[in-house]
């Protein structure tokens, strides 16, 4: 049978849909600690998307629902508006809490959206966010990725960000109020991290995405370099007890890797060979207690299938322990996020 061309570059569930894996250990207790909802440029993913891939074949006990600017109030002062997305988490949340829908629990925790330039000011907010989320906030993400290249997208202003006194001023109210900081940073970044982990040493720090290495605009055809460079940031923010790392969101077509648009998505064995050398580094530098793979659906949604990134996963952590299999699974998830609660939750604290 002849392929039909792929049509479209985004979430794309007929091209997905093309290709099924059967599940490597079906019964291993994952918690997803990284996935969002949203309506955004065309593409929906709501409770029901979510539910057809938690349910589409691994043991999904629970997930954390990550900020994304979805469905922000659009009243009000401006610095209280993405109360408005934990409002809507928390609906989610509690409509799967009911159990009409499964056995995983969705947005069972969430970490939402503040300004940290707001400084001290931004207690309020957190307050607020605490108020609506009904016992699942868990802390706020700072997206700061930056860099000088025209080419690369900056999601700041300015350089250094995390720096900034207002800033550091936010994340000092963070970390009396026992919430935890999701950093997104480019790799050239992770010093940053490092130096914000050291002076809020009782702050729990999640580093999103292996740290993002660069790969396109200036970095492209560098990928010894920026594995070199990256690998000594992540090293640099590994030695602070207090950074937990999200271990996923990588392209699956590294630069030279031969891959061309194709009528098929990608199977585990090419996305768990395309990432790990990231993925193993990291593990090795933060040690799995401290280490937990992601989905970030539906972002990850562009190149492969649910099935199949959790099934890279498990790939990647075959030659594992069971006791570090749960810790990569769900038990650094549960550390970091305060899941105690859960069927599986980890015993070790």
């Amino acid at each position: 049978m002849k392929e039909a061309p792929r049509k479209s570059s985004g979430p794309d569930d007929e091209w997905l849909a093309r290709y099924t894996e059967d599940i490597i250990e079906p019964e291993l207790p994952i918690v997803d600690p990284h996935h969002h909802l949203w309506v955004r440029e065309g593409h929906t993913y709501l409770m029901p998307e979510l539910l057809a891939d938690v349910g589409s074949g691994h043991n999904i006990v629970a997930t954390v629902f990550a900020e994304c600017h979805s469905m922000y109030r659009a009243w009000g002062p401006d610095e209280l508006r993405p109360v408005g997305e934990t409002e809507f988490v928390a609906g989610v949340a509690a409509m799967a809490e009911s159990g009409t829908f499964g056995p995983a629990r969705l947005c069972a925790a969430m970490f939402g959206g503040a300004d940290l330039t707001l400084g001290s000011r931004v207690e309020p907010v957190l307050e607020a966010h605490l108020q609506a989320a009904g016992g699942r906030f868990r802390g706020i993400r700072y997206s700061t990725g930056w860099d000088a290249s025209e080419k690369i997208r900056s999601i700041v202003p300015k350089a250094n960000m995390l720096a900034d006194a207002k800033v550091r001023e936010a994340l000092g109210v963070l970390q009396r109020m026992g919430l935890s900081f999701d950093s997104w940073v480019y790799h050239t970044q992770l010093p940053e991290v490092a130096a914000v982990a050291a002076a809020f040493p009782d702050l729990t720090i999640v580093l999103n995405h292996l740290g993002s290495p660069i790969l396109g605009g200036p970095y492209a055809g560098r990928r010894e370099d920026v594995f070199v460079e990256w690998e000594r940031g992540i090293r640099e923010v590994a030695r602070h007890a207090n950074v937990f790392v999200k271990l996923g969101a990588l392209p699956i077509r590294l630069p030279g890797s031969g891959n061309q648009d194709r009528t098929l998505p990608p199977d585990s064995q090419e996305v768990a060979a395309a990432w790990r050398p990231w993925i193993e580094t990291c593990i090795e530098a933060f040690g799995p207690a401290r280490a937990m793979f992601e989905s970030n659906f539906p972002v990850q949604k562009r190149w492969c299938s649910y099935q199949v990134v959790w099934n890279a996963f498990k790939r990647l952590a075959a030659r594992a322990s069971a006791e570090e299999k749960a810790d990569l699974f769900h038990g650094a998830a549960e550390r970091a996020y305060r899941l105690d609660a859960l069927p599986h939750a980890s015993s070790r604290r």
